[in-house]
């Protein structure tokens, strides 16, 4: 057996698991379904009162005319950028080179709507009002992914959002929100998402992530731009007979949980705070801004492994199932913070952090 499959299996084995809301099972849904009308009829590709309540409540929450719903944020975001390359003429977007349409999805962007990219700023940092002012070539559409999951979760500062949002009105250039983590970045900005979404034409958010849905995602904007999603959704295969199990997944578990992101918030600052005591360990961000960082270790992924799984048999609580490399000599998790953390025994995760230093220090 790998070493990584011995620290998956120490991992399941651990009473208390650190990350998200819970296992991803067929609890999710039955917990949706109780006190659900067995008789309220289902919507049919893409009509009826179920979706149609949902989307309306979505756009109003979002602050935006209409919003629709989708089985994906992979097809909801292409399908956004095409509306608006071809609304402008221009089939050209810029993006951070580490966006999910990037590095996440087979280049569907440009193999499915032949779309050219610009990868706009550094990868290891958020993009700046100066990276958008120095774009050499016109382009339709700009991305925001907030946060940026790939380093962190790290975020631009509000007002460079402002500066960003004003300068593309007066270029002409449409502004997309990768909101795929709106919810959980809400508390940083102490703005609602209406005040957030005001800054972009169209926006994208999730319900499997920090939310804890089936799946699903809404796309809103203004009403031309929502009723051309609707087309492209019919041609993406994107109306499904049926989409009530994810909708109304989506829709019970917002309501579950978009009022609890300043706890997820505070708490995650809290557990960073217990890393970066640690020798030879450090979070990125430092503080984080959401409710997920990354954890990096100056120690090799297979050294990192074995630590671990050690400490998960003596504590009984699990950090992560999973460690990258990311060079030789270190290695990274990637941590969310959900409804688990505050069941977690405070005594427990002292001593996961005296386990952890002490491991650390003794490879030196």
């Amino acid at each position: 057996m790998s070493e990584q499959n011995n620290l998956g299996e120490a991992y399941k084995k651990t009473t208390y698991k650190v990350p998200g809301h819970g296992p991803r099972n067929i609890q999710v849904l039955k917990e949706t379904l109780l006190g659900i009308d067995g008789e309220m009829e289902s919507e049919m590709y893409g009509k009826g009162k179920v979706i149609d309540d949902f989307q309306a409540k979505m756009a109003k929450y979002l602050g935006k005319e209409s919003a629709v719903f989708f089985p994906t944020g992979t097809m909801a975001q292409q399908i956004a950028l095409r509306i608006w390359c071809d609304q402008k003429g221009i089939k050209k977007v810029a993006y951070h080179p580490l966006s999910h349409l990037e590095i996440h999805e087979e280049d569907g962007l440009k193999e499915l709507h032949h779309i050219e990219t610009y990868l706009l700023a550094d990868k290891d940092r958020v993009i700046q009002l100066e990276d958008v002012i120095g774009l050499e070539d016109d382009i339709a559409c700009l991305l925001l992914e907030l946060p940026q999951r790939e380093i962190g979760g790290q975020l631009p500062d509000y007002k460079t959002l402002e500066d960003i949002s004003a300068y593309c009105k007066e270029k002409g250039i449409k502004l997309h929100l990768d909101g795929a983590r709106l919810f959980e970045i809400l508390p940083y900005y102490q703005k609602n998402a209406t005040e957030v979404c005001e800054l972009f034409d169209s926006v994208y958010v999730s319900f499997y992530k920090g939310i804890g849905g089936i799946a699903g995602a809404i796309l809103a904007g203004d009403h031309g731009f929502t009723e051309e999603s609707k087309i492209w959704k019919r041609r993406h295969g994107g109306d499904l007979i049926s989409l009530y199990p994810y909708i109304i997944s989506a829709d019970y578990y917002f309501d579950q949980r978009v009022n609890k992101m300043e706890r997820y918030f505070e708490e995650a600052k809290e557990f960073a705070r217990c890393f970066n005591q640690c020798h030879g360990v450090s979070t990125k961000p430092l503080e984080p801004v959401s409710n997920m960082f990354h954890v990096y270790f100056d120690a090799p992924k297979e050294e990192m492994e074995r630590i671990l799984a050690a400490i998960y048999e003596e504590t009984g609580i699990g950090l992560t199932s999973y460690v990258r490399e990311v060079t030789k000599t270190t290695s990274n998790y990637e941590i969310s913070i959900g409804d688990l953390y505050a069941q977690l025994p405070k005594e427990n995760v002292k001593k996961v952090f005296q386990l952890l230093d002490e491991k650390m220090k003794a490879l030196k």
